[in-house]
């Protein structure tokens, strides 16, 4: 399936690129040429084993998770598609909104239509955060792997933390064991974060909340959309229009309530992301338990811009190291912060 082996391109690839060769990285990738090239035999019918069709890999910010499978993915000729775990929720949701009336099973119609498309499916960024999806999950994953689509996953979070403390998560359980049951899970371990450690100091974050902030990050919008014609573009995603009052020619500037603190989401997020290509995100608060909510938000805004290569100017509280987390979204938050880091550096 792969164009050579993995483990040697990869190791050109480090080498041109003159990134540090990491061992586990090493490892991930060989076991992941493995997976990939893996294939239903005589053999594993005579023994009954069973061939895994999910490589589930997970670890920490910034350790190299999404290169590495970015990677192997651009090696393959196959029948392949990537897209962020939120895209391919919506897109399941869309394609069961627009056959509601002919389709008495929407799960299995929607992975015929994919087995015909796609060999393999990379979710990138792969996360449970609301109670729909959860239900979906089980049945939607059964049936791909009936259908022997592989499929490539990253994530931050390990199986058997999915979904955790969430809205009736025992119902999620079965999604679990049948995940577990076809997967490959891997775990990237590294201790540095690969987005910041190089980065110096220089980036587009304003902080504290105050008068010169504001002169300041005032002052950068207007360079750059100098001799650029300000309009209000409108945003419609089903039936539901979203406002841009400050767009000028694809530079844009919200506050963060106006992203984070109204009842937008994924979907809204990425039609935002298609029609700019700079980000003013300002007063962006200390977050804790009180909102949870808005900090949820601006974790899948952020997902959903860095996925779209948006720069992002943005003014907080403070430090963005020190802007405090709900207890609910710590971990996961770790990735927004390394990745607010890299969106926001001047290059």
């Amino acid at each position: 399936m792969s164009k050579k082996n993995l483990k040697d391109s990869f190791l050109e690839f480090c080498t041109q690129n003159k990134f540090e060769i990491n061992n586990a990285q090493i490892k991930i990738i060989s076991l992941l040429d493995k997976f990939i090239n893996s294939k239903k035999t005589l053999l594993n019918s005579i023994l009954n084993t069973k061939v895994k069709l999910c490589f589930y890999l997970f670890g920490g910010v910034g350790v190299g998770k999404t290169m590495i499978l970015n990677f192997a993915y651009n090696q393959l000729d196959i029948k392949k598609c990537r897209l962020h775990f939120n895209e391919f929720m919506i897109s399941f949701h869309n394609f069961k909104h627009n056959n509601k009336k002919e389709e008495e099973n929407p799960v299995g119609s929607f992975v015929k239509n994919l087995k015909k498309k796609y060999d393999l499916i990379y979710l990138d960024e792969f996360q449970v955060t609301n109670i729909v999806d959860a239900m979906i999950l089980g049945k939607l994953f059964e049936e791909i792997f009936s259908e022997n689509i592989k499929i490539i996953i990253t994530t931050n979070i390990k199986l058997d933390d999915l979904y955790k403390d969430g809205l009736q998560r025992e119902q999620f359980l079965p999604f679990i064991a049948v995940i577990k049951a076809n997967s490959v899970q891997q775990e990237l371990l590294i201790q540095d974060d690969y987005r910041i450690k190089n980065l110096d100091k220089s980036h587009r974050i304003f902080y504290p909340l105050n008068e010169n902030t504001s002169f300041k990050i005032n002052q950068s919008f207007h360079e750059l959309t100098k001799g650029k014609k300000k309009e209000n573009k409108i945003i419609t995603t089903k039936g539901r229009d979203f406002e841009i009052k400050n767009f000028h020619s694809g530079i844009s500037r919200f506050k963060f309530d106006e992203l984070c603190d109204v009842k937008i989401g994924a979907e809204d997020y990425i039609n935002i992301a298609e029609v700019c290509s700079h980000i003013f995100i300002e007063q962006i608060p200390f977050l804790n338990d009180d909102n949870s909510n808005q900090q949820l938000r601006f974790i899948t805004l952020i997902d959903i811009l860095y996925e779209k290569k948006i720069i992002l100017s943005l003014s907080s509280a403070d430090n963005l190291n020190f802007l405090g987390s709900s207890k609910l979204h710590t971990e996961v938050f770790k990735r927004t912060l390394s990745r607010l880091f890299e969106m926001t550096k001047v290059a």
